[in-house]
């Protein structure tokens, strides 16, 4: 029984530190971009979206889709730029443990 007792613990210890990760993440900002830098965004740890900046040489009324194709690209370079902070973040948190392919943290 001493051994459920210490994984249990663990599991409680690692829960911490998740939640703790988690915090860290929220307060961090990356900036993803397009179009030679003409279109860029901010997203937190969490991947929301915090701030969008355009190039007024990007804006064209009679060409709004090149503009919105732009920020969707923007956005998942931000994202992408995110996502990998996470996996080295929960990989130190993990100390090494490889997890099954396509697991996802923090859940």
């Amino acid at each position: 029984m001493k051994n459920i007792g210490a994984m249990m613990k663990q599991a409680q210890q690692m829960q911490a530190k998740m939640q703790e990760m988690q915090a860290r993440l929220a307060e961090v900002e990356v900036s993803g971009q397009s179009g030679a830098g003409m279109v860029n965004v901010t997203v937190n740890g969490k991947g929301e979206l915090k701030k969008v900046k355009l190039d007024k040489a990007v804006v064209d009324p009679e060409d709004v889709e090149v503009l919105e194709d732009l920020i969707v690209a923007a956005f998942n370079d931000a994202k992408s730029k995110v996502e990998r902070q996470v996996a080295e973040e929960t990989q130190k948190l993990m100390g090494g443990l490889s997890l099954p392919p396509g697991f996802k943290l923090p859940f």
